[in-house]
């Protein structure tokens, strides 16, 4: 079938909106891909790739294929236990390739799939932006306990009228 560059496109069937963004309005609705939603597929996804172990294990398998006793040394400070359901939670969400050798003793790989090296290079951003960032969030803490040990309440950003309470981010 062809087609002219001459064809009209038909009109939209649904009204559009006018574009709106994060300076323009403050958010009103639910998070990027409903991930507040409880029972939000992406929510326990995200859990994963940014739990306490999992954002270490993908950081270091950007680096090259590791060992598990290698991957664990890299890492530092993790269970033999942690560091297996890490991994296990990993490869089923098809982050992590286990690559286990039928040799004596056995030789079991990890690395990442494609999916896997994606997710790894944003975690990966996102801990090079925290480690830039961290003399600010010192300082931020020093001035929060500063004004909770005069026994004032610190100041809290943002205003966005959620009223008392701890600020949720």
């Amino acid at each position: 079938m062809e087609v002219s560059a001459n064809t009209a496109k038909e009109p939209p069937t649904e009204p559009t909106e006018p574009l709106t963004g994060p300076l323009t309005e403050p958010p009103t609705g639910p998070l990027l891909a409903d991930v507040d939603g409880a029972l939000c597929p992406s929510r326990l996804v995200l859990e994963h790739v940014t739990s306490r172990w999992g954002v270490l294990v993908l950081i270091a398998l950007l680096e090259r294929s590791y060992r598990f006793s290698e991957l664990r040394r890299r890492i530092g400070g993790v269970s033999e236990k942690m560091l297996t359901q890490t991994l296990q939670t990993l490869e089923r969400d098809g982050f992590v390739h286990r690559d286990a050798k039928p040799v004596i003793p056995p030789r079991v790989d990890y690395t990442l799939t494609p999916l896997g090296e994606d997710a790894a290079h944003r975690i990966r951003d996102l801990a090079l932006w925290t480690e830039r960032r961290v003399p600010a969030v010192e300082a931020a803490r020093a001035r929060y306990d500063e004004a909770r040990a005069r026994g004032g309440t610190p100041a809290r950003g943002g205003g966005r009228g959620r009223g008392p309470g701890p600020v949720c981010y």
